[in-house]
């Protein structure tokens, strides 16, 4: 009998608490800052062109060899705008090859790719995992606007000229 009404009281208290759950498709749990989902290309609002100059440095590294780019000569460095010889023609990833490592992010000179918060990218033809450069940017713009961010290179001239 005393064990029946210790076993009621417990679960009494538990209904009287938050629940932890999410009804997930109707509520999504929020997202943290430090959360790695898939990597995204960055997009340079001040030149309006990509970060990604297409140097291949991502693509070497990468362990499951899931990405694939292209460079081209960058028409807004002959004209003056841009100090970027080289920009990214087509890069591509595939999804469902990632192991979201964030080697690509590590190795990266130029602060082009970013481990976003997209992780809800399941579809059902093993093909349809890809993404394409526009996808890629348009995640990363996403990305951008959600958390301010910022590229370390260009964080880190801005102190040393606030400094001098």
């Amino acid at each position: 009998m005393l064990g029946n009404l210790k076993g009621l009281l417990v679960t009494l208290s538990s209904m009287l608490r938050k629940p932890v759950t999410y009804q997930y498709p109707k509520e999504h749990k929020p997202i943290e800052n430090r959360y790695m989902g898939f990597p995204v290309l960055m997009w340079d609002s001040q030149i309006s062109e990509p970060y990604c100059t297409g140097c291949m440095v991502c693509v070497r590294y990468c362990p499951t060899q899931c990405m694939t780019a292209v460079m081209k000569d960058n028409p807004l460095h002959a004209e003056g705008v841009s100090k970027r010889r080289k920009i990214v023609d087509s890069f591509e990833i595939n999804f469902g090859r990632c192991i979201v490592c964030g080697i690509c992010v590590d190795v990266c000179n130029f602060d082009a790719i970013e481990m976003s918060h997209e992780h809800e990218l399941s579809k059902y033809a093993r093909n349809d995992n890809r993404s394409d450069l526009t996808r890629l940017l348009e995640m990363g713009r996403k990305y951008q606007e959600e958390t301010d961010w910022k590229p370390k290179t260009n964080a880190k001239e801005s102190e040393e000229e606030a400094s001098s």
